[in-house]
This record gives structure tokens, C-alpha cells and sequence, in this order.
């Protein structure tokens, strides 16, 4: 297609884009795709291509893109009240009214929610609320975090620190001396190749208690989780896993944040990944599906008692010393209102639950006895394939030859199907809009077979 394509030129001119080799694309040798327009599952660029989200922008576009409903909500928000801060006991009718919402579909024991934009600013406020915590406690030396490599909670300075992944680390002088790190509960890649998977549990576990040993549990504040690994592979947690992990944090008094920026409001086929896994969190992580991504919004749900010593702890120092310009925004409220009316007048979960295992089994079916297939996983609409060189004794590919850039790519041009290309591994990701049907689960299925194909 020929065009005078100055967009392009003030694109790489002009424009800082995250996750990005930076150079390439100011060179102008990586690809610029501008997304015009959405329905459904599909997005499509300026040049016309029509291509099936399955990854649901970054985990988020959770009902599906072109609701109108939210649209409406957003725009009647705007006209009625564009923006008031959330300060010294502000508020509007649309954040007191999701506040509830999000309480009525939270796990028990939970007591207030926090808004805030992203997941990143979210994690932030979780540790500064952990600290605030110990220090009323007199417990000024809790304050380590625990973390698990492969794991994702944002790209922030304590909030990157606490991510698992080298590309968040590398050359940003992080992780933080507070945040320590510790197994992975990723079973495919486990270094015993000969362990069971309650073996394995127990190997999680008594690293977990290493590690505590070594830096005492006196010094230690809170452990952070995904209930499913997201970004650092999208792994399920072996059977067991959760449970064990919460008894040694009770005994050592270690507060447990779950991270269900992704998991939260459906993704695994319940309302959080904490009462799919039996998890009790003390804080909540949320955000992407929370507005599905049409608007900015997180969140922070405070558990009961968490929450009563935040209380002391303005009653013996003044207002907490906490809070962003736009916590709350209304217009964020009011996109989350009707994302999660939307959520439940559709039974978009029950259609993610029923849908997600007729995807992976579909993958089974087309790739599981492929010889360069190692694993095929997931829970809920949350899947991933991930690629070895030698299945037999489970030899993964030289970093260097972006196997899974490779699938991922091919997916793109040939299928027309994005899938994510995940960090740290040759692994395709795929997440897609809860709205997914059968047939076009079949059209990823398929497309991924006719990718797989091609690289190999």
C-alpha cells in the first residue's frame, strides 16, 4: 500500500514505545503497526489487516473490545464530571459504587480497596503499605519482600525489583536490597528432571524456608504471588503448591500479597485466582480486568487486618501520608461500573471457563506429540506452548535463535493471530478476550499448527 506515511516518520521520531529496542526502531528496522479499530476479538491496523487478539492486549481487554456500554459510561462520565480528587475523604458516586463491587466479588476477609492506575502503582502502594504496617507494630525491621523469580509485578524501582525476569534487572541497578527472591513453582522446568509433583512442592517449599532462615523471618514483611505465573510463562502452580506456601508464611507471620492484576475478575474461570487456588491474601493486587483496560484503573483491596492497624496508625500520626493525583479518577470508576455489569449480564466468566480448556486441548490435540512441543499448559483462558530442541531429555534452544519470536512472528503474518512470544524461554502465550468462541479458538489452533510447521 503506498501512502505518505508521515505518521510512521513521527512514530519513530518522536515516540518512546515500552518493551521496545529502542535503536531498531528509530532506525526504522522493526515493524510500526497502527491500530485503527476493535470488535469482538479482532483488532485491525490502518493498512486493513484484521487480525484475532489472542492475547487480549496485555491480559486486559478481558469483555472484548467495542463495548459501547463502557464507551457510553465513559463519555457521560466526562460531561457530567470529568475529574475530582480522591483526598482527605473526596469521592464520586461512580468510584464509592465500584469500591463495592469489587468488595462484593472479593475473596473473604477483605476490607477496602485503594484505586490507583496500573498494576505497577498498585504493587508500590501494596509495600508502602506493608512497611507503614510493621512500623505501627513497632517491628521496624520486617521489611524484606519475597518474591519468586519468573514472576511479574510491575516495572516500577520496588515494583521492578520484586519482577523475577533479567530484562527488568539488567542495567537498572535492581532488584532492590529489600526484595529477595525464591523458586519458581515451574514444574516443566525443574532441575530434577526424576522429581514428582508433590516432590517438587516440597522442594518450594523447603527453599522458601531456606531462604527465611537465611534472612530471618524478624526481618521478613510480606511474600507476593501471582496465582499463575503471567509473563514468566504462564504456568499454573503444581498441585499443593499454595497451600504449602501459605503455611510456612502464617508460621513465620509473613504477610501474602496476591498479585491478580491478571487472574482478577474471570481469567481462570473464577471471579479471583485466590478462591480458585484457596488462597487468603492480606492484600489484593488488581487492575487490567477491572476496567478491561478501557480506561485506566487499579486497585489495592486491603484485608481486615491489615486495615485496623492502618486505622491505629492515623489515629497516633494524622492523615496517611499516601495517594496519587488520580486515585479514583472518576472517569477510570465509571469504565470499571460498567465493565463489571457487563461482565456478569454477558456470564462472560462461565463462557472463559468453558472455553479456555476447549483451547488447550485443541493445542494438545494439534501440537502435543510434536517433537520439538515440550509443554502444553494452563488454567482457565490462559495457555501457553512452550518449544525444546530435544523433547526427550528436555533441551531448550539457545536463547539466540528466538524460537519463540520465530512461532510468534509466523502466527502474525501468516495466520493472522497474535500470540505473545514470552520472556526468559522459547514459550507462545495466548490470553484472549473472554467473548472468544469455540470457532475461533479453532482459527488460533490452527493458525499455531501452520506456524509451528514453518519454523520447524
Amino acid at each position: 500500500m503506498l501512502r505518505n506515511d508521515t505518521l510512521d516518520a513521527w512514530d519513530r521520531e518522536n515516540f518512546f514505545h515500552p518493551s521496545t529496542h529502542l535503536a531498531q526502531h528509530a532506525r526504522g528496522e522493526s515493524p510500526n503497526r497502527v491500530i485503527k479499530t476493535a470488535s469482538g476479538v479482532f483488532i485491525e491496523d490502518r493498512d486493513g489487516n484484521r487480525l484475532l487478539d489472542g492475547f487480549a492486549g496485555l491480559y486486559c481487554v478481558n469483555v472484548g473490545y467495542g463495548r459501547t456500554e463502557i464507551a457510553e459510561a465513559i463519555a457521560e462520565q466526562a460531561r457530567e464530571l470529568a475529574y475530582y480528587h480522591a483526598y482527605v475523604g473526596h469521592g464520586t458516586e461512580a468510584s464509592i459504587r465500584l469500591a463495592k463491587m469489587v468488595l462484593d466479588r472479593a475473596p473473604k476477609g477483605m476490607s477496602k480497596v485503594y484505586f490507583g492506575l496500573g498494576g505497577s502503582d498498585a504493587n508500590e502502594t501494596n509495600v508502602k503499605l506493608i512497611w507503614y504496617y510493621n512500623n505501627i507494630l513497632g517491628r521496624p525491621e520486617k521489611k524484606k519482600i519475597l518474591s519468586r523469580w519468573r514472576g511479574y509485578h510491575g516495572s516500577g524501582l520496588v515494583t521492578g525489583s520484586l519482577t523475577g525476569l533479567e530484562g527488568f534487572h539488567k542495567k537498572f541497578d535492581l532488584p532492590l536490597t529489600q526484595v529477595k527472591h525464591t523458586i519458581a513453582p515451574d514444574f516443566f522446568r525443574r532441575d530434577d528432571l526424576d522429581q514428582t509433583e508433590e516432590q517438587f512442592v516440597a522442594h518450594c517449599v523447603a527453599e522458601l524456608e531456606a531462604l527465611i532462615e537465611r534472612e530471618g523471618a524478624d526481618t521478613i514483611a510480606a511474600f507476593i504471588g501471582e496465582p499463575v505465573l503471567g509473563t514468566g510463562g504462564i504456568v499454573p502452580p503444581p498441585a499443593g503448591y499454595w497451600p504449602a506456601i501459605q503455611e510456612v508464611l502464617r508460621r513465620h507471620d509473613i504477610l501474602l500479597v496476591a498479585d491478580e492484576v491478571v487472574t482478577g475478575f474471570g481469567r481462570l474461570g473464577s471471579m479471583f485466582g485466590s478462591d480458585h487456588y484457596g488462597i487468603e491474601p492480606d492484600l489484593i493486587t488488581i487492575a487490567k480486568g477491572l476496567t478491561s483496560a478501557y480506561a485506566p484503573l487499579s486497585g489495592s483491596i486491603v484485608g481486615d487486618r491489615m486495615w485496623k492497624v492502618l486505622e491505629q496508625g492515623t489515629d497516633e500520626n494524622g492523615p496517611i501520608g499516601h495517594g496519587w493525583t488520580y486515585s479514583a479518577h472518576p472517569i477510570g470508576a465509571a469504565a470499571g461500573v460498567a465493565n463489571l455489569d457487563l461482565l456478569d449480564r454477558l456470564d462472560l466468566i462461565a463462557n472463559a471457563k468453558a472455553v479456555g480448556p476447549y483451547l488447550r486441548d485443541g493445542l494438545k490435540a494439534a501440537l502435543g506429540d510434536h517433537p520439538n512441543v515440550g509443554d502444553i499448559r494452563g488454567e482457565g483462558l490462559m495457555c501457553a506452548v512452550e518449544f525444546v530442541e530435544d523433547r526427550a531429555d528436555r533441551k531448550f534452544f539457545d536463547p539466540s535463535r528466538k524460537i519463540g519470536p520465530q512461532v510468534s512472528a509466523s502466527l502474525l503474518a501468516e495466520g493472522k493471530v497474535i500470540g505473545r512470544a514470552m520472556p526468559q524461554g522459547d514459550i507462545l502465550g495466548f490470553a484472549p478476550p473472554f467473548c472468544l468462541t469455540k470457532t475461533e479458538a479453532d482459527k488460533i489452533v490452527a493458525a499455531t499448527a501452520a506456524a509451528v510447521k514453518a519454523v520447524f
